[in-house]
């Protein structure tokens, strides 16, 4: 079974994403995100349908929980976790 840290995946979604702003830590663009929708980490939550607590740890930097969670966090941003294999990000 291959394991993956949650910070790996979001980091490699987030160079997808945004490959000239890759020094940015995924905990930053998720606070970014939320900021810049004028959301409190309370109000991130409830439209997620999430808990307050997982919102804190992701903009926290914690680097294990659960990628369906963080999915329902990301989605409000159009966003969502995948899989890039090292072929694409390298290539």
């Amino acid at each position: 079974m291959v394991s993956y840290t949650l910070f790996g995946i979001i980091k490699a979604i987030f160079l997808s994403l945004y490959p000239k702003r890759y020094k940015m830590k995924p905990s930053v663009f998720l606070k970014q995100q939320r900021k810049q929708s004028s959301l409190t980490q309370e109000e991130l939550a409830a439209k997620a349908g999430v808990g307050l607590r997982l919102v804190r740890e992701i903009e926290q930097g914690k680097t294990t929980m659960r990628m369906d969670k963080v999915n329902q966090i990301l989605a409000l941003f159009g966003a969502e976790l995948a899989v890039i294999s090292k072929a694409q990000k390298h290539g």
